[in-house]
């Protein structure tokens, strides 16, 4: 655990996350470059997670980060979780080993963070996204999950150098001023995710979709496992049935 940084009197993790909100005049400015140099300053935690499970898509990677957290923790694993938006408070975008991060710690990595970064500009999103690194790397856990807020190539999410299993989820047109206006350039940015010979699991695509992301699982050589070719997923009498090359699931 890092030093506990002092709390001013009176504040909460909702003072410190409104001023960091401040830090930068855009919301988004995708790049990575300031969140990596921030990081170093904070000893690089993105590179000390628990193997990572990296899930971007349009639609369905919430639900989907849900799952594998429902599965993995029945499975008696510990599961740290870095996910958004939030419904009520931000603690939900970061759970540690199954549990919601605590207000203490929070506004501690905040402020860490925040003192790291010395003023300089940076979005809220890499700032906090350095922060739950950080508690991350802290805590111990058997796996990582870790949800794309948007597109993939230059999302905080993928400031890490690897990860164990890639995810796409079905993609669509979405945040169209950030990523392009085409379903193929979404794509594209989308598969910024895979990583050179590392498995993907890849959701139900449209056509344009489908290409952009097959040309960069060739160009990288990621280990994909495509919906209708290598597994299938479909309700039958009200059950889910999960069919893959050597078997099938039925679950209630």
């Amino acid at each position: 655990m890092p030093r506990k940084a002092a709390v001013p009197s009176g504040s909460d993790s909702e003072t410190v996350l409104a001023r960091l909100h401040s830090l930068h005049p855009k919301g988004i400015d995708l790049s990575l470059d300031r969140l990596t140099g921030l990081l170093a300053k904070m000893g690089n935690p993105h590179e000390k997670l628990p193997k990572i499970i990296h899930v971007a898509g349009t639609n369905g990677k919430g639900s989907t980060t849900a799952f594998m957290r429902a599965i993995l923790e029945a499975a008696g694993l510990r599961v740290h979780v870095y996910s958004s938006p939030h419904l009520v408070r931000f603690h939900e975008r970061i759970r540690i080993a199954g549990e919601l991060i605590k207000e203490q710690e929070l506004c501690d990595r905040l402020l860490a963070a925040e003192a790291a970064n010395d003023g300089a500009p940076i979005t809220f999103f890499e700032i906090t996204s350095a922060a739950a690194f950080a508690a991350f790397a802290d805590h111990q856990a058997d796996i990582t999950l870790l949800e794309v807020g948007l597109g993939g190539r230059f999302d905080t999410t993928n400031v890490i150098p690897t990860s164990a299993v890639s995810v796409i989820t079905p993609v669509d047109l979405d945040h169209q001023e950030f990523l392009g206006n085409d379903l193929a350039t979404i794509a594209h940015e989308k598969a910024g995710i895979l990583r050179p010979h590392v498995p993907a699991i890849i959701g139900p695509q449209q056509p344009q979709a489908e290409a952009a992301i097959r040309a960069e699982v060739d160009r990288l050589g990621a280990l994909a496992l495509w919906h209708g070719q290598d597994w299938l997923s479909f309700n039958e009498n009200g059950r889910l049935i999960f069919q893959y090359r050597n078997g099938l699931l039925d679950l209630p």
